[in-house]
């Protein structure tokens, strides 16, 4: 083979970045005939993601990896500052002398189980001791009560927060139920309906069954009451209709009419018999809102009115409660923060008058400073991103060292008026409409442009200023809305948007405006489906006439300066954005009060305004920025221009040719600093590409180009991610459908995609008589899979690059052939005229208007050549999603040129370059030789070789070799493949491209010249995929060291700072055990451990009476009593003197040993026979037997079919303990309800709260004095305690005075070679540092999956599958349980870029 020089040659960087691992190869690209490609090297780096991670990235989920710790650290943080309190409150009582050191403050003996709780009864009407009132102080401060935040969203499920307590008055005095009560309102002309409480809409509901029963017993039965319970209204519907025989009356009114009929039935249901019709509308309705004021909040509001009707404080409430039941559970019975703060100041009235010491000072102290010390909300402004255009960097001097710090402004609230109008703008100047509205400039008489023809163009300024005036006032818009709005041909028009997002915080407002217009008695709207100028002529009017400020609906992004934030549209944002909450019962009194101050609404109407809910989250600009931006994008410019006109580089990409080259690069890549990003996925994949990037160049230099493909998923938005997998599951499940049919009923086997892509092909032609769409040839059922039809691309390949299902059909091979080149709508057109093409039309259409055919095929069968879309691949390629900017723009620190590529355009080069096998061919012999292949024919009768259960995404190397086609992606390849259309232009770029970069192969087809020719390139392609050995990082760390800075005291000046080690993971489960011990019984050996304490554990007493004999005639020796030639075997032991029976070599003993339990709730998945106590174990069994053995039935829905313990007193069983797991260390020592140590009889701690530790961390690997290899196992747990210490994680000390010799350590994902017997490779005969020796090395070398004492899992580290297949194993996977297997393997570290750089413990 010929020598070239290469030294000039461009040095590419392939990169193929997916969610789970990075491929890369760097490549010699030749720049003309004189010099040779060449391949340089080829790697994998694997991304070590938890499953959970990968499948919510893959699912659009929200991925925050530290969301649970968080909820558990706010937990802890919490029971810190009630402990404060607590402290706080016993030193102020001390110094106050109510209590003493010695003061008992808690229930102490029999029958005091209730005695503070009776005491903090007392306490609100009578006397009691200081000492008593401490006692009652300290259980206020336990549970203070719920603190509405108006900022807290509340989901489904927690109902209604209610402060109605004066109409609730007004029931109770006119003995009213809320209907009657909003009947008469509405009879009045008052047309505010308020809020109830829960309880009074359930009388209600009793009140009208119990009167109507009267005159329907056989209807409204208990049974029918108790299903219609908890239901909201369209279930009350559906369950009343048949007992009803509900046929359905027509109502004469609508909407607001309608209501005050509703409400009028529901007082007239209460004093006459209605019919059954009517009274089934009365129940769904009061069911409804019900249902509506159920939950959480609703709960505590009647809770709160109950106390307020008895004239009851929460002491009194819950004695009354325990009085009645003992066992009645107050865990949940929550209250409002209010009650509690009444209940302080009604015990403390009470008690200042028998008390001289409880000064008002006093109670300022306690009940504001300590006990009800609510501290204000952190500001959480320091999290809010920087505006990318307006932020730049500083240099400070931090701790005596100079640091880059960046500034800037904020980036602004996506609910801020400014932010919704420009992402209207964006959106709009983005739309682009195509059909029938391209000018082809035609003129009428007056010189106007007439005549239209088929293209895309986007919106003229005219059109829109239009759907701006609509988005402003709507949520969205749908593709049908806008087009419909703009156009009168819509139904023949398309948009490149489904869907577009308009001004969602006008569009709340607006909703909570035909609120208020209804409550007013100006009518009922529906503002979402008015157009704008309705909107305007309704709500103004209106609102002026109330006295109204309708300012708040004018918002001008023009205005300059400090008068931009004085509009009072954007004050009257402001205030509901800002405002946090109050101390009122339902948090926003002090809102409504504002609201209802500078706007002039009224208090209930300024109620529903203050209920308003934002946009949540933020943009990425600041409103400084999208100031200046925002009036170049009203004038019609696209962002990017906009931001160049307003002076801004909105990318950092968007450099000019000069400006590329005088750019200054970076030696290394900096990685990104952590929570830099939103998902802590895409940060951790960016930064192993950083890794992998850096490692190449410190290795081989800097590249002059990088090329990159990304995964589709690491292009797609989250919510883009969703839609794809909800996509893929329905796609699968009809493939195996579509499969499972074509192997019964056609019969054939090993179904490939395109089988399956050509039934569905052949289903679409259903409702064409199975005819095809240009010839209108039959397609007999039995022909399908012959040789006469085939796979036929509407717009041929050659012009247009789209191999998608939209663009197939099928078609009589011969008429394929005839068709050639041509668009579909070309060929029906030459060769049936213009009456075949008419009918053609009409047969197309009415298969996309039964929604057979898709809108994107219907209009590749209607694309003619001259119509063809250029840029297929730039949609593609300009990707504009944050993650792919992000990347191009870190590549871009270290190379000149970043050049980004597709998955399609790696797909047809892969196959040109005929690499599609090379996977499978790399790792036939090793599946060969286990008899997983074989040879199928296909339908042709070609016959294929095949791996069983097996894809080329089983091998990491894949992603190399994909990185491999990368690198070797020309642009020049991707304008070709971008812009096919213009191949007819001879004189044309495009042209030009196909004539230096494509050939014909033997069939005539098209096809992209490799790199080199092609048997070379196979060749050396295979060479470098053998010897790459795949890299993963270790889990190796076990704490983070943190600075945590807190804010001096006032008598100390500057910050405090601490060091400390956080553990990087969770240092045992979250289940508490408890521990008991029963006996156990275990069959073992007798050796050298029978001491005299082992042996009096043999459970058989003639047995231990003899091993005792023989150990005591061995002076108490076991080695000596039962080993060697005394041992049981060599040396039989007899139990009598006659020599009868002897003593087994194997014998029972029984010792109480631990077993530890945890409490779990009776559910159908509980395992009875776990259960500890046996009296319940009973009950639960002769409960199941009730329900025939069915668990669903026996152990469901347990509130309403309780399961009695003791039915008199009212005690049922929900959680039973059961027993758990075998090992767990303990996390406290006993102790009594005063902290104090609890010992046992001999005087020792009894330790408490067993916790399983959480996986192990490694096994460390020692020889002992005999040569044997020895383990020791270390959790997770004792390693981040040694950490913690200061002490080594691994010791290496360990049982040294034993004589043991420490040799490596195993963690997961570490690397070992192992010895293989077969081939007669040993790693210890050959250099392995040496990359030449990579390819004998890659089938032995394995990394460490999984730990647990003398059994270690090892997966190959080629393989993507975690299976232990047992055909596979030690190939794909090992699985050691003998620590002799292990003595011959050797520990080697693996870099970023695969190459082995140590060997043994490092």
């Amino acid at each position: 083979m010929l020598q070239y020089k290469n030294i000039l040659m461009k040095r590419i960087l392939g990169l193929d970045l997916g969610t789970n691992s990075i491929g890369w190869a760097l490549v010699k690209e030749k720049e003309n005939d004189n010099e040779q490609s060449s391949i340089k090297r080829l790697g994998v780096r694997e991304i070590y993601l938890t499953t959970d991670e990968q499948s919510n990235f893959e699912k659009g989920k929200s991925i925050t990896t530290n969301a649970d710790r968080t909820l558990k650290r706010s937990m802890r943080r919490n029971l810190q500052r009630y402990k404060l309190r607590r402290d706080s409150l016993i030193s102020v009582l001390k110094d106050e002398g109510f209590i003493t050191a010695d003061t008992l403050l808690n229930e102490n003996g029999n029958r005091t189980t209730f005695e503070t709780y009776r005491l903090r009864a007392r306490a609100a009407a009578e006397e009691i001791s200081l000492e008593e009132l401490s006692r009652v102080l300290l259980m206020i401060n336990k549970k203070r009560g719920y603190k509405s935040s108006r900022k807290a969203k509340a989901d489904d499920e927690s109902g209604q927060l209610i402060d109605g307590m004066e109409v609730a008055k007004k029931l109770y005095d006119d003995n009213l139920t809320p209907g009657q009560y909003v009947a008469s309102l509405l009879r009045n002309r008052k047309n505010n309906i308020p809020d109830f409480y829960r309880s009074d809409l359930v009388a209600e509901f009793d009140k009208i069954w119990s009167f109507q029963r009267q005159f329907y017993p056989d209807v409204l039965t208990d049974s029918l009451k108790e299903e219609l319970k908890g239901k909201g209204d369209k279930e009350t519907w559906a369950i009343c209709s048949k007992p009803f025989a509900i046929v359905g009356i027509k109502r004469n009114t609508k909407g607001w009419e309608q209501k005050k009929e509703d409400y009028a039935w529901r007082a007239e249901s209460l004093q006459h018999k209605i019919d059954l019709e009517r009274l089934a509308i009365v129940l769904q309705k009061v069911n409804g809102q019900i249902r509506n004021s159920s939950g959480y909040l609703g709960a505590i509001s009647d809770r709160s009115k109950e106390l307020f009707f008895n004239k009851l404080t929460v002491g009194q409430y819950q004695m009354a409660e325990l009085d009645k039941n003992p066992n009645f559970s107050l865990k949940n019975q929550v209250f409002y923060r209010q009650d509690y703060l009444d209940e302080f100041e009604r015990i403390w009235e009470t008690q200042s008058k028998f008390h001289k010491e409880l000064t008002p000072e006093l109670k300022h102290l306690i009940r504001d400073i300590i006990i009800f010390y609510q501290r204000p909300l952190k500001s959480q402004k320091g999290l809010i991103s920087l505006c990318e255009l307006e932020s730049r960097e500083i240099e400070i001097e931090r701790d005596g060292k100079k640091t880059k710090k960046t500034i800037g402004p904020r980036v602004c609230p996506k609910s801020s008026p400014m932010y919704q109008e420009f992402r209207i703008w964006q959106t709009i100047n983005n739309l682009q409409v195509s059909g029938m509205v391209v000018a082809d400039g035609q003129v009428d008489l007056f010189g106007e442009t007439v005549g239209k023809k088929f293209g895309k163009r986007f919106l003229e300024q005219e059109e829109k200023e239009i759907l701006f005036k609509e988005l402003n006032f709507k949520s969205k818009l749908t593709k049908k809305e806008i087009l419909k709005l703009l156009f009168e041909n819509y139904k023949e028009l398309d948009l490149n948007y489904n869907e577009v997002k308009g001004n969602t915080t006008m569009a709340a407002l607006l909703e909570a405006c035909s609120k208020i217009i209804e409550m007013s008695g100006h009518g009922e709207y529906d503002f979402s489906k008015m157009s704008a100028d309705e909107v305007e002529s309704i709500v103004f009017p209106i609102f002026n006439g109330l006295g109204f400020n309708t300012d708040i609906f004018s918002f001008d992004s023009s205005v300059e300066g400090k008068a931009f934030d004085k509009q009072p549209s954007y004050m009257f944002w402001h205030l509901l954005y800002s405002y946090e909450g109050d101390k009122s019962k339902t948090g926003n009194e002090s809102l409504i009060s504002k609201i209802s101050e500078c706007y002039g609404f009224d208090k209930e109407y300024a109620a529903v305004i203050a209920g308003i809910r934002l946009e949540p989250d933020y943009g990425n600009l600041s409103v400084r920025a999208m100031h200046k931006i925002l009036p170049y994008m009203k004038d019609g410019l696209g962002y990017s221009d906009a931001c160049q006109y307003a002076g801004y580089r909105h990318s950092k990409r968007s450099l000019t040719k000069e400006e590329i080259e005088a750019r200054p690069l970076k030696d290394k890549i900096d990685l990104l600093p952590r929570n830099s990003l939103r998902n802590p996925v895409v940060e951790k994949i960016l930064n192993q590409m950083i890794n992998v990037v850096n490692a190449v160049v410190d290795a081989y230099g800097r590249p002059d180009e990088i090329r990159v493909e990304m995964a589709r998923e690491l292009k797609k938005t989250k919510a883009q991610r969703e839609e794809t997998v909800k996509t893929i599951r329905k796609t699968t499940a009809e493939n195996e459908k579509y499969k499972k049919e074509l192997e019964e009923e056609f019969g054939l086997k090993n179904v490939s995609r395109n089988d399956i892509i050509k039934y569905r092909l052949y289903l679409e032609l259903k409702d064409n008589g199975f005819k095809t769409f240009y010839s209108n040839t039959y397609i007999p059922r039995e022909k399908l899979f012959s040789k006469e039809f085939d796979i036929e691309h509407i717009i041929p390949q050659a012009k247009l690059f789209d191999d998608s299902f939209s663009n197939k059909t099928i078609e009589a091979r011969n008429v394929n052939i005839e068709k050639a080149d041509s668009t579909a709508y070309d060929y029906v057109q030459d060769k049936y005229g213009d009456e075949g093409l008419k009918k053609f039309k009409e047969k197309i259409n009415q298969l996309y208007g039964k929604n057979i055919i898709s809108k994107t095929k219907l209009k590749r069968l209607l694309t003619t050549e001259k119509d063809i879309p250029d840029g297929f691949i730039n949609r593609d390629l300009n990707n504009t999603q944050y993650i792919a900017r992000k990347a191009c723009e870190i590549l871009e620190e270290i190379t000149r040129r970043v050049v980004p590529t597709t998955g399609s355009v790696t797909s047809r080069l892969r196959e040109d370059w005929q690499l599609v096998d090379m996977m499978k061919e790399l790792n036939w012999d090793k599946y060969d030789k286990l008899g997983l292949t074989e040879i199928i024919e296909d339908k042709d009768g070609r016959r294929i070789r095949h791996i069983k259960d097996w894809t080329k995404r089983n091998d990491q190397r894949h992603h190399a070799m994909d990185a491999l086609t990368i690198a070797f992606t020309k642009p020049a390849f991707i304008q070709y493949l971008n812009n096919l259309n213009a191949r007819s232009d001879k004189g044309g770029s495009i042209y030009a491209i196909e004539r230096k970069e494509l050939y014909r192969d033997n069939k005539g087809k098209l096809r992209f010249y490799p790199p080199m020719p092609l048997d070379e390139f196979r060749a050396e392609a295979k060479r470098h995929l053998e010897n790459i050995l795949v890299s993963i990082k270790a889990k190796n760390k076990v704490v983070t060291r943190n600075v945590n800075i807190t804010k001096a005291k006032k008598a100390e000046k500057g910050k405090r700072k601490k060091i400390q080690l956080t553990p990087r993971g969770q240092l045992h489960n979250e289940t508490i055990y408890g521990r008991i011990k029963q006996y156990a019984t275990k069959e073992e050996k007798v050796n050298a451990s029978f001491t005299e304490d082992k042996t009096i554990t043999v459970a058989c007493k003639r047995y231990r009476e003899a091993l005792l004999v023989r150990l005591r005639q061995h002076d108490g020796d076991a080695k000596k009593a039962f080993t060697g030639k005394n041992s049981l075997a060599k040396t039989p032991l007899y139990t009598d003197s006659l020599h009868t029976e002897t003593v087994p070599e194997k014998v029972k003993t029984v010792m109480l040993a631990p077993l530890y339990t945890k409490r779990e709730a009776v559910s159908p998945d509980l395992k009875i026979e776990k259960v500890i106590d046996i009296g319940i174990k009973r009950l639960l069994q002769k409960r199941l037997e009730q329900y025939g053995g069915d668990m669903q039935k026996a152990f469901s829905n347990l509130d309403e079919n309780p399961i009695w313990l003791n039915e008199e007193k009212g005690i049922s069983i929900k959680r039973v303990t059961i027993s758990s797991v075998s090992n767990a260390e303990a996390l406290h020592d006993k102790r009594d309800n005063r902290g104090q140590l609890i010992l046992d009889k001999d005087g020792n701690k009894q330790p408490t709260d067993f916790v399983q530790t959480s996986g192990n961390h490694h096994v460390a690997i020692f020889r002992d004095a005999d040569g044997n290899l020895q383990e020791h196992m270390v959790s997770f747990y004792e390693a981040t305690a040694r950490a913690i210490q200061h002490l080594p994680i691994i010791n290496k000390e360990y049982n040294k005075d034993l004589g043991w010799q420490f040799l490596f350590t195993m963690k997961q994902n570490e690397y070992f070679v192992f010895p293989n017997e077969e081939t007669g490779f040993n790693p210890k005969e050959i250099d392995l540092l040496n990359p030449k020796n990579y390819a004998l090395i890659s089938p032995n070398l394995f990394r460490v999956q999984k730990l647990s004492s003398k059994d270690y899992f090892f997966r190959h580290h080629l393989e993507t599958k975690i299976e232990d297949n047992k055909n596979l194993l030690n190939i794909t996977w090992k699985r050691i349980k003998s620590l002799g297997k292990i003595k011959d393997i050797v520990k080697v570290r693996i870099n970023h870029i695969g190459k082995i750089v140590e060997i043994g413990e490092y």
